[in-house]
């Protein structure tokens, strides 16, 4: 794992960083979900970071299919392969298809376009079995989430969704929900549905 984390690194791909990863790792060996949703596959590091800690099957969206395909040979390199099922495709579009399907997971880790987190949240409650675990990375975005003051224009619109996605989790009582301050933010929500 040490070698894929170097080669995104090298290759300036963004992976989820070391204690946001053990936050996640501890969630997987807490819940141990049989069945977790990855938004956001990029090269496959984080999906083996969660198949490496929990007996699960794991669904994994992508829309660039050259990092699909690098996701789908590290997959291959770690003997995880048979249980990973990879969806290339717009996020969005694609929940939309899980949602008609009527999959539940018991974790989805969001870690896609972080100006679209908003728009996922319906379709992820939908998704999200009663009692699961929603956990979204980099909540923070640089810690422009918490900046006062105006905020760089190529960044706007991805700070006001972001902010919004964060407002209506911690307003939605179905969720519990905790923010982490640590290095780019992750929140940890669970579903409890009454």
């Amino acid at each position: 794992m040490e070698e894929l984390k170097k080669n995104a690194q090298e290759q300036y791909i963004p992976i989820i960083r070391d204690e946001t990863a053990k936050a996640l790792i501890n969630v997987c060996k807490k819940y141990n979900p049989l069945k977790v949703l990855e938004i956001g596959t990029a090269i496959g590091y984080s999906g083996l970071l969660i198949l490496g800690n929990c007996d699960c099957k794991l669904t994994t969206i992508e829309k660039d299919g050259v990092r699909l395909a690098l996701a789908r040979e590290n997959f291959k390199k770690y003997g995880q392969i048979e249980r990973v099922q990879l969806l290339e495709g717009d996020a969005k579009d694609i929940l939309e298809m899980l949602v008609k399907k009527q999959e539940k997971y018991q974790l989805i880790f969001l870690d896609g376009a972080k100006g679209q987190y908003i728009h996922y949240y319906q379709n992820i409650k939908l998704l999200l079995a009663n009692g699961g675990i929603l956990f979204a990375d980099n909540v923070l975005l640089q810690g422009m989430v918490n900046m006062k003051g105006e905020i760089p224009h190529k960044h706007r619109s991805m700070v006001v969704n972001m902010r919004k996605f964060l407002e209506r989790l911690k307003l939605d009582r179905d969720y519990q929900t905790e923010i982490y301050q640590v290095e780019d933010g992750y929140s940890i929500s669970k579903l409890e549905l009454k």
